[in-house]
């Protein structure tokens, strides 16, 4: 097969979704510009549901194509790769993505609804290229198309204040996130004279690791400083809370969802670079000796702390998300600190289990929210009272979600932490992951006490008449209903076959 084949099968998904988008914008203005913005929404969402679904098709046509990755066709160096992690993370992404595409059927926060789905679309293309990446320079790229999007679409409510406010606030944090990530790159380069993933690692290995240049703990900590932003890791985390908040609730969902994803997935790779190099990054030692395994096991302390305790003295049960999802995200750095070579197998498909698990639960409890907060105009705790009498279903429905982000059993968030924490006692010998879990074990009992918090609201407490919910029944959009009850429908059926999703992402692993 020519180079230019293997670039256009290893690039499939992502240039499917790219048409998608270009579909969805001609077909909005050339042919429904006067149609009403329900129909228009319709008519996007599917084409934009159709579009994934087509590049999920793309993916294993491409395997089974035997195109497993890009490489240059001179130094073999590979730059994408469609198999192991990155293969799982990809299919995961555009599920996800058409799961939040069905969420704005019927919007109110923006009539420009095709631009919506394109903005939507090409920012999941960055997040495949991430996911896929094996090079700094795509990794780069890849960040940049997806955070772009996500800019666009944290101030896609062009009526609201705060939508403007967070999108400005997440994309200052983001610039100044992505200067750090490039200096960090360009230390590595400097010091190893590659961009590969697996060649800068050998390189680092072969000079005898950390000791070799001070300059590679600088670029250590710059990369983690670039890559906790994008995961809302404790200390580059500010942006969370008022993004999420201020967010329409279709892009929170998103940016909560495969952002995380695609991020996490970047993660992995690292691991995995650093696991087949021997070492370079992470110590063979108990503790902390190793630079990186320090780095992400702080940042993973702060986030599981910070994440859970600010949980509890928040109102608004968006901005309960955001601190939830900093804890969710201290939890997986865990497992990524202890990455180790004899269970980097292990250690990967537990974290990308974690994550979809995660992304999936929380699409579905920003959409219950925001069924809520479309409802009252208001989505602090008090409007979701006598939410079991005013609409049952979705009382149902937010009942299995927030429990599942609570790690209860038999929901599928209890096997996605259990596996994780698992993986880090076997991989990381020692008191000091042992402790790390045993914290972390015990921050998931204060964040069932935030999560119940709600659910009390919505199934103990009545709704008074003078309340900001007021009495009346919430009206859920059947669309939107249907969408949320199969969400939880999945999870209770992976909680109870936790072997399912875990097979599934292992099935794209040809060798690790």
């Amino acid at each position: 097969m020519s180079y230019y084949a293997q670039l256009f099968y290893a690039t499939l998904p992502e240039t499917v979704l790219e048409i998608t988008a270009l579909v969805v914008l001609v077909i909005d203005l050339a042919f429904l510009a006067k149609s009403e913005v329900k129909t228009r929404a319709m008519s996007a969402s599917l084409l934009g549901v159709l579009g994934c679904g087509i590049a999920l098709w793309s993916q294993s046509f491409a395997l089974s194509r035997g195109v497993w990755g890009l490489a240059f066709p001179d130094t073999r160096s590979l730059l994408l790769a469609n198999i192991d992690s990155a293969g799982a993370a990809q299919a995961g992404i555009l599920i996800l993505t058409a799961i939040a595409l069905l969420l704005p059927f019927n919007p109110r926060f923006t009539r420009h609804v095709g631009e919506f789905v394109a903005v939507v679309l090409m920012s999941a293309a960055g997040g495949l290229l991430i996911a896929a990446a094996q090079d700094l320079l795509i990794i780069f790229i890849g960040l940049e198309l997806l955070s772009l999007g996500l800019y666009i679409l944290t101030a896609f409510a062009k009526h609201s204040g705060r939508s403007a406010e967070s999108a400005m606030k997440y994309y200052l944090f983001g610039g100044m996130s992505a200067a750090f990530l490039l200096f960090g790159f360009s230390y590595l380069y400097g010091i190893t004279g590659s961009t590969n993933l697996d060649e800068v690692m050998q390189a680092l290995h072969h000079s005898n690791g950390p000791s070799a240049d001070p300059l590679l703990l600088v670029a250590m900590v710059m990369i983690a400083a670039g890559l906790g932003f994008k995961v809302a890791a404790v200390p580059f985390h500010l942006w969370a809370p008022d993004t999420y908040e201020g967010a329409p609730p279709p892009a929170a969902a998103f940016i909560a969802s495969v952002s995380k994803v695609a991020s996490f997935a970047l993660l992995v790779s690292i691991g995995i670079a650093g696991a087949r190099s021997m070492e370079a990054w992470y110590s063979p030692h108990e503790g902390f000796t190793g630079p990186w395994t320090l780095i992400l096991a702080i940042m993973a302390l702060a986030s599981m702390l910070f994440g859970n305790l600010a949980a509890l003295a928040q109102i608004s049960v968006r901005r309960l998300l955001a601190y939830s999802a900093i804890a969710h995200a201290g939890y997986m750095l865990l497992a990524l600190a202890w990455f180790r070579i004899d269970a980097s197998d292990h250690s990967a498909i537990a974290i990308l289990y974690y994550v979809l698990t995660y992304g999936l639960t929380t699409i579905g409890a920003f959409g219950a929210v925001g069924v809520v907060e479309r409802a009252t105009g208001s989505d602090r705790m008090d409007a979701f009272l006598g939410l079991h009498k005013r609409n049952p279903l979705l009382a149902a429905v937010m009942l299995v979600f927030f429990l599942s982000l609570a790690g209860i059993p038999p929901l599928v968030g209890f096997w996605a932490k259990f596996n994780l924490f698992a993986v880090v006692l076997s991989a990381g010998a020692g008191r000091i992951p042992f402790a790390l879990v045993a914290l972390a074990v015990a921050l998931s009992a204060v964040s069932l006490y935030y999560y119940l918090q709600v659910l009390k609201r919505a199934f103990v407490m009545p709704a008074a008449e003078d309340s900001a919910a007021g009495a009346e029944n919430i009206a859920a959009d059947p669309v939107r209903m249907f969408v949320l009850l199969v969400i939880a429908a999945a999870v209770v059926v992976m909680g109870c076959l936790p072997a399912l999703l875990q097979n599934w992402i292992a099935s794209f692993y040809v060798k690790l």
